[in-house]
């Protein structure tokens, strides 16, 4: 697996444009045909959104190339876990958008959202 990038930012609606531009360069990168890249792109910004609705102050997004690309971000700092009325929508698309999405709870709380696009999503 070869780690490509990683971003550590404080979360906030302000940094989502960085974040998706990032993401967009990194998904040409990986090989990533244009919907999977807009696809890429939105499963990003909603677990940015999750993990921000949860009251983490940051997050740590790490974009590595094993056989597609592997996205894996995760908040950093203490969450509260209180879901939001909007995480519904984000856990919809995230699943329609990309079936190998996976969670990771800590202390019974989101704490990290892992995905893959590409060769084997």
């Amino acid at each position: 697996m070869k780690e490509l990038m990683t971003l550590y930012f404080p979360l906030g609606s302000d940094k989502m444009t960085t974040v998706r531009l990032a993401t967009g360069g990194l998904s040409a990168l990986a090989g990533l045909d244009l919907d999977e890249s807009e696809d890429c792109k939105v499963c990003v910004t909603e677990s940015l959104l999750l993990l921000m609705h949860r009251g983490y102050a940051s997050a740590r997004v790490t974009f590595s190339m094993d056989e597609g690309l592997l996205v894996h971000i995760a908040g950093e700092g203490e969450g509260d876990g209180t879901p939001a009325e909007e995480d519904e929508i984000s856990f919809a698309l995230l699943t329609a958008l990309n079936g190998t999405v996976q969670t990771v709870q800590s202390n019974g709380k989101l704490a990290e959202i892992m995905f893959r696009f590409g060769e084997k999503a």
